[in-house]
């Protein structure tokens, strides 16, 4: 930084250019409210950002898996906490505050939250958009520093394929983040570090698939076993919230339904079982 000179007194005082404040981050196009944004009734309760559309064609972060990136909407709080239950209903292979939940395509963290209400063992979010991942973690400390976690909760900002499974029970939500060729690549990276585990970990991965676009990945990957497919309600409020939220997109490009056709799958292990249901 250069320095001017002005002379006082005979003195020479050196004066310091005043910094320039830097320029307001630009928001991610569905995020602003010229673009359409309308905040979900769970961001107004509780002073977080999780509101927003994104679509996947903004969601460009210079990795080669940009392409497959579907978009930014976070899940509805009622469904989330329907599909837990449902989930808790099939038989767990070990108690909850054993397992680590991670929310593959993170986004700004909703499904963290909800989850860190839960004691589960560890909450982790993979998140790849780093502006994502930026207002992900400034939602967690807020959760953090209101009470509400029950479970350690953090965000880690990479790519899916590049995640390694923690060790332990873990119950891995996607709220159809990315196209089938990325879920395959992470269905094949699993299957192949749980098939070398010396720990014996069979039963001990299952997979909470909302809006199961690519549900057909999931069914044909040996080793995984479909617990339940089928539909889940919104409550009337989160459904008229979505409604209200996705008919006010500028290009309409998303609809709004009172459910979502999501899937559960366990890992049983190479031996194949069909789907169960």
């Amino acid at each position: 930084m250069q320095q001017s000179q002005t002379q006082t007194g005979g003195q020479t005082i050196n004066k310091i250019p005043a910094k320039k404040k830097p320029a307001p981050r630009r928001l991610l196009p569905g995020l602003a409210v010229r673009d359409g944004l309308i905040r979900h009734p769970f961001d107004l309760e509780f002073g977080v950002r999780t509101s927003g559309l994104v679509a996947g064609r903004h969601l460009k972060t210079g990795h080669r898996n940009d392409r497959h990136a579907t978009a930014y909407y976070a899940v509805a709080p009622s469904l989330f906490r329907s599909l837990l239950v449902r989930w808790r209903r099939l038989k767990p292979a070990a108690p909850l505050d054993s397992y680590t939940f991670i929310d593959l395509g993170a986004g700004m963290g909703r499904a963290l939250l909800l989850a860190a209400e839960f004691p589960f063992h560890d909450v982790i979010g993979v998140e790849l958009h780093p502006a994502l991942a930026r207002i992900g973690r400034a939602n967690l400390a807020k959760w953090r520093d209101a009470g509400r976690a029950r479970a350690p909760v953090r965000m880690i900002q990479c790519d899916a394929t590049d995640f390694p499974l923690p060790p332990g029970p873990c119950v891995a939500f996607l709220f159809n983040p990315f196209a089938a060729p990325v879920l395959r690549r992470v269905l094949r990276a699993w299957n192949r570090e749980l098939s070398r585990s010396l720990s014996g970990r069979q039963g001990q991965l299952d997979v909470l698939y909302v809006n199961n676009e690519h549900d057909r990945v999931l069914a044909m990957e040996p080793g995984f076993v479909r617990l339940f497919a089928g539909a889940v309600r919104r409550s009337p409020a989160d459904a008229a919230a979505d409604l209200n939220i996705l008919t006010s997109q500028p290009d309409a490009e998303y609809a709004a339904t009172a459910w979502e056709d999501c899937s559960i799958y366990r890992w049983m292990g190479k031996q194949r079982v069909g789907p169960s249901c």
